[in-house]
C-alpha cells in the first residue's frame, strides 16, 4: 500500500507528507501538477522539498497546455467574469490536476490519494468533486480537513518534528497559476481591510513605470495568437502577458463572493494576462458579432462561470455552451490595440477582415446608404407602437381611477 499527495510545496501540502506518513506507516509519493506560474527553478525546489518531508518519489506533470484546451480557452471566448470581476484564476486547474493526479497514481500502483485542502474553501469540493469522477475506486484522504486543524497549528506540528516552515506561508495561503494568482489571509476573513502591498507577489500601481506599455494582440477564432505580430503559442502568450502586466500591476483586485458551501468569501487576485485577453477579445467581438450573439454569450458565459466554479465541470451543459462558443468565434479573428498604465488596461482600437462596422455604408449619427430619413421615420412609428398602446391604456386607466 501507498499513498500519493497532491503537492504544491506549501504548507498544507507540506504537511500532509510526514503526517500520513507517521498515521499509516506506508511510503508517500508526491505529485506537483504544473497548471502555471511555476519556474524551473521553484519545481526544483518543491521537489526538493518533497523529499525533505519524506516523499518516496516525487512526479512533476506539466498541465498547463491541458489546462488552456480544457478550460481557459473558453473562459477566454465566453469572456468570464466572476461577479463582473473574478477571472476565476486557480479554481478551473483543479479539475486538470485531479486528472494529472489519478493517472499517476495508477502509474504508481496506489489507491490512495490525499489533497491538503480545508474544511472551509471551495478547492476541497473541487478535488474531491474530480478525483469521485474520474477514480471513483480511489480513497482519498483530507488530514488537514478531517483533523478541523488551522494553519498555526499545521505549522507548530512541522516544526515540533525538525521541518523549517517560511512564515509568509503561514501568514499568507497564496495560490499560482496560468490564469492568475489567489492570495487569502487575515484582511481577506472579513471585508473591511485591504490587503497589505507586502501580501501581494507583484510590484503595487504607485510602483509601475510612469511611462505606458502600448500592445497589440492578434486573435485568431477566438484564439490570442500573437502579441505586436510576433505569433506564440497559448501557453506562451499568457505567460509573456502575465510577465508585462506584472510590470504594470494589472489586474490586481479582491473579490467578495458566493463560495460553492453558501458562505460568503473574499480573496486578493492578480491575473494580468486575464485582464488584457478578456477586455481585449470583447472588444473584438463588439465589431464581429451581432447584438444577439454577444446578448446571448453574455448570459452562458455568466452560467458556464459560475458552474465551473461550483465544481461542476462534468455537467454535460458546459459542452453544449462549449460548443456554442466555438460556432461563436468563427469571424472572431482581427488585432486590437490596448495600453498599459499603473494597473489600468485601455483599449485604443479593434480591426478585423469580419468587422460589421462598415463606414462604407453607414457612419452612426450622420449619414448612410441602407435608408432614408422617411424610413428612419417610419421606423421609429413602428418600433413605438406597443409602447404608445401600453401608455395610452395606463392613461385611460389612471383617468377612470382619479374620477371614481
Amino acid at each position: 500500500m501507498s499513498i500519493v499527495v497532491a503537492f504544491s510545496g506549501g504548507l498544507d501540502t507540506s504537511f500532509c507528507v510526514p503526517y500520513l506518513k507517521e498515521e499509516h506507516h506506508v511510503p508517500i509519493y508526491t505529485v506537483t501538477v504544473n497548471t502555471g506560474g511555476m519556474s524551473e527553478e521553484e519545481c526544483a525546489a518543491v521537489e526538493a522539498r518533497a523529499y525533505e518531508l519524506g516523499s518516496a518519489g516525487h512526479h512533476l506533470v506539466d498541465a498547463r497546455a491541458a489546462l488552456f484546451e480544457r478550460s481557459i480557452q473558453y473562459l477566454i471566448k465566453g469572456n468570464v467574469l466572476r461577479g463582473d470581476l473574478y477571472p476565476l484564476c486557480v479554481g478551473p486547474d483543479r479539475v486538470v490536476q485531479a486528472e494529472a493526479l489519478i493517472a499517476k497514481t495508477k502509474e504508481i500502483g496506489a489507491t490512495t490519494v490525499a489533497h491538503g485542502s480545508t474544511g472551509a474553501g471551495n478547492d476541497q469540493i473541487r478535488f474531491d468533486v474530480a478525483l469521485n469522477v474520474l477514480g471513483d475506486d480511489l480513497t482519498i484522504l483530507t488530514p488537514i480537513r478531517d483533523n478541523n486543524l488551522s494553519r498555526e497549528e499545521t505549522t507548530a506540528w512541522l516544526k515540533k518534528r525538525g521541518f523549517a516552515v517560511s512564515a509568509s506561508t503561514t501568514t499568507y495561503s497564496i495560490n499560482t497559476g496560468l490564469w492568475g494568482t489567489t492570495v487569502g489571509g487575515q484582511e481577506t476573513l472579513s471585508t473591511e481591510q485591504p490587503l497589505p502591498d507586502s501580501a501581494w507577489p507583484t510590484v503595487a500601481p504607485t510602483g509601475a513605470p510612469e511611462e505606458a506599455s502600448q500592445l497589440k494582440i492578434g486573435f485568431e477564432e477566438g484564439i490570442p495568437v500573437s502579441i505586436d505580430g510576433s505569433a506564440l503559442s497559448a501557453v506562451a502568450l499568457i505567460e509573456q502577458l502575465n510577465s508585462i502586466g506584472e510590470e504594470h500591476a494589472i489586474g490586481r483586485a479582491i473579490h467578495v463572493g458566493d463560495t460553492i458551501l453558501g458562505i460568503k468569501g473574499r480573496v486578493g487576485f492578480q491575473a494580468p494576462a486575464a485582464a488584457i485577453l478578456i477586455p481585449a477579445h470583447r472588444e473584438l467581438e463588439k465589431i464581429v458579432l451581432s447584438r444577439w450573439q454577444q446578448y446571448h454569450k453574455s448570459q452562458l458565459g455568466d452560467f458556464y462561470g459560475m458552474m465551473l466554479h461550483e465544481a461542476q465541470y462534468f455537467d454535460p451543459a458546459l459542452r453544449d455552451i462549449e460548443a456554442l462558443f466555438e460556432s461563436s468565434q468563427q469571424t472572431v479573428t482581427g488585432e486590437v490595440t490596448l495600453s498599459l498604465y499603473k494597473g489600468g488596461v485601455h483599449i485604443e482600437g479593434a480591426s478585423s477582415p469580419y468587422s460589421l462596422f462598415d463606414v462604407n455604408v453607414a457612419t452612426y449619427g450622420e449619414a448612410n446608404e441602407l435608408w432614408d430619413g422617411r424610413d428612419a421615420r417610419g421606423f421609429a412609428r413602428i418600433l413605438g407602437v406597443q409602447s404608445l398602446l401600453t401608455h395610452r391604456v395606463r392613461k385611460s386607466v389612471g383617468k377612470a381611477n382619479n374620477q371614481s
